[in-house]
């Protein structure tokens, strides 16, 4: 086994917890190969875990576990079962779970999910992906799926030395995942975004879906309409769907159909911002707002600042009093402080007040770890919008 030692003054953050360790933390490291595993040590001799390595990133070392035992088939198969154990609550009205969310649950750089039977992974590292076999054999044997589909693919695969890879590994599946969620119909796309369906906001639509009773929804940045159809479930007269992927909108399509609310639904093909720009919404009881993230480095927080000022006033001078703004964030490296910040600048050049309905976050199968910050990334608010003049 190859190993690697830390530098005198070890990072609270490693000795925290975290288990990253950069290329500047290390002492001295023998030359293992890209991906292969490594024992790392402190100064002073002591063992801290067990990760694999890669001279192509500068997180160097990716740590697995900090106990001395093998990484084989048994180490993932009883990480994974540990953890599925903790999410099977998720499933009471759902039969879709995030099974593995990468660092929060000790496996760097993977991410499965479960839609129905059938399961979407992502080998996001090097490292990971070395062990991919024993990682699907694993899946495999817990869960016994009829298809395991890998949709590993973004601009880290590039800099991890990793091709994209879209295809059935195991067994067969259809294109379109049907699966339920907190009773309602949706689809799973293997050729859209991410895994195919963004399960992170599940808790957040469905706090939304009853305030929506009666009401017109304005859906931005619907994907394959999460908020929309769980608004629609709780009573809400009509929603708009606005995306500008137009097959993100005929998966929508086809899953409002499966609950029988396709002739309630409006899909319209646009970016997000010109529709705030050019169409009126004074109509609308809700907007929804929920844009991808929109900064991967500090070098970009102050543009997408301003983006969320943008999109969050264009809604509010919108909505006439009583209404309700939903608005999310997914962009890791700007705080909730940060974002709300924004918000709350954008209610005060619309001359209006916004009072906070409700307060999310991530559900339980996207855990956020103490000492892990980058987990925490998620941000969610709903608002009900009044003008000042009424306090």
């Amino acid at each position: 086994m190859n190993s690697a030692v830390l530098k005198r003054n070890i990072k609270r953050r490693i000795s925290a917890g975290h288990p990253w360790i950069y290329d500047n933390e290390i002492e001295r490291c023998e030359s293992p190969l890209d991906g292969s595993l490594v024992d790392v040590f402190t100064f002073s001799g002591q063992f801290v875990g067990r990760g694999y390595y890669n001279s192509n990133s500068i997180i160097r070392i990716r740590l697995l576990t900090r106990k001395n035992v093998p990484i084989d088939r048994e180490f993932f198969k009883e990480r994974f079962s540990r953890v599925f154990r903790a999410r099977e609550g998720l499933l009471r009205n759902s039969n879709a779970v995030r099974v593995i969310f990468g660092e929060a649950d000790g496996v760097p750089g993977l991410i499965v999910d479960r839609f129905s039977d059938y399961l979407v992974v992502q080998f996001n590292t090097l490292g990971i992906n070395t062990f991919r076999d024993e990682i699907v054999e694993s899946l495999v044997k817990l869960f016994n799926p009829p298809g395991i589909y890998e949709k590993s693919e973004g601009l880290a695969l590039s800099k991890e030395g990793l091709e994209r890879r879209e295809e059935w590994i195991h067994g067969k599946g259809p294109e379109l995942i049907p699966f339920v969620l907190n009773g309602i119909r949706f689809l799973a796309d293997t050729k859209g975004q991410k895994t195919g369906f963004f399960l992170d906001q599940r808790e957040n639509a469905l706090r939304l879906s009853p305030m929506s009773d009666g009401g017109r929804v304005i859906d931005l940045f619907s994907y394959t309409g999460n908020f929309a159809l769980h608004c629609l479930a709780g009573g809400a007269r009509e929603a708009t769907l606005v995306d500008i992927s137009q097959r993100a909108l005929d998966v929508a399509r086809e899953s409002a159909s499966l609950n029988g609310w396709k002739d309630r639904c409006t899909f319209i093909t646009a970016n997000a911002f010109d529709y705030l720009r050019e169409s009126d919404q004074s109509s609308a009881d809700i907007i929804v707002i929920d844009p991808p993230a929109m900064a991967k480095s500090s070098s970009s927080k102050a543009n997408a600042l301003r983006g969320y000022k943008e999109l969050n006033l264009r809604a509010i001078k919108s909505l006439r009093s009583g209404r309700l703004l939903a608005t999310s964030s997914c962009t890791q490296i700007l705080s909730e402080e940060e974002w709300q910040r924004s918000i709350n600048e954008a209610f005060q050049d619309s001359k209006k007040l916004g009072i906070v309905s409700f307060r999310g976050g991530q559900p339980p199968d996207h855990p956020e770890v103490s000492s892990i910050y980058e987990t925490k990334y998620l941000k969610f608010l709903i608002y009900r919008v009044f003008g000042i003049n009424e306090f």
